[in-house]
């Protein structure tokens, strides 16, 4: 009588967003809608130094952290154009270009989940979306023009840092912040079941 269970189950964790998974997106897109506007200051600080670049990769956090917590398709693009929308509504003066970049940085991501079939959560897939989310911010750099007047060796350190600045902030710190959200016990609440359970579900010393 286990099968039938175990089929509804896993039929049930492939259906797309359950209005929760978006409550979560939502939640966590403000917070770091939040983080995004006074991001801002904190990456100035190293601007002198020319090393502004390292701090780039928080303004992919949203998309890492929100497939990491849901693992769901479609949650990185939506978590980081909704945090780019709370950025706006804090009054950043980048309007429809903020915009833009979250909708782009957000795709980057969610194509690398995508590309493993949204059921590899390693530290390694996470830094690659960091890292293709940085590529995505620079193509609309290019498209803005915002990379006309650098020579090739800043070009390079320029976006050589920033991605890997995706990789680490985006990926590896947002991959540790989920593992100890893990041990609060919260994300078992937003993810379906897993093989272990439907598999305590088919033992006989559990019915």
């Amino acid at each position: 009588m286990g099968v039938p269970v175990k089929e509804n189950l896993e039929l049930q964790s492939r259906k797309g967003l359950r209005v929760s998974d978006i409550l979560v997106t939502v939640l966590v897109s403000l917070v770091f809608g939040i983080v995004y506007h006074f991001w801002g200051s904190v990456y100035s600080l190293l601007k002198p130094f020319q090393a502004d670049e390292l701090l780039y990769g928080m303004w992919f956090a949203a998309a890492t952290l929100a497939f990491l917590l849901i693992r769901k398709p479609g949650v990185a693009i939506i978590a980081e154009l909704a945090a780019a929308h709370v950025e706006v509504l804090f009054g950043s003066g980048w309007g429809l270009t903020l915009l833009m970049y979250g909708l782009i940085q957000g795709l980057g991501a969610e194509l690398v989940f995508a590309a493993f079939r949204y059921r590899n959560y390693s530290v390694w897939v996470a830094a690659a979306a960091g890292a293709v989310a940085a590529l995505g911010s620079m193509v609309l750099d290019f498209y803005y023009s915002y990379t006309d007047d650098l020579e090739s060796w800043l070009f390079i350190a320029k976006y050589g840092m920033r991605i890997l600045s995706g990789a680490v902030i985006a990926g590896l710190l947002m991959v540790l912040l989920a593992k100890a959200l893990e041990r609060t016990g919260v994300t078992a609440l937003l993810r379906p079941a897993s093989s272990k359970d439907y598999e305590a579900l088919d033992d006989p010393r559990h019915g």
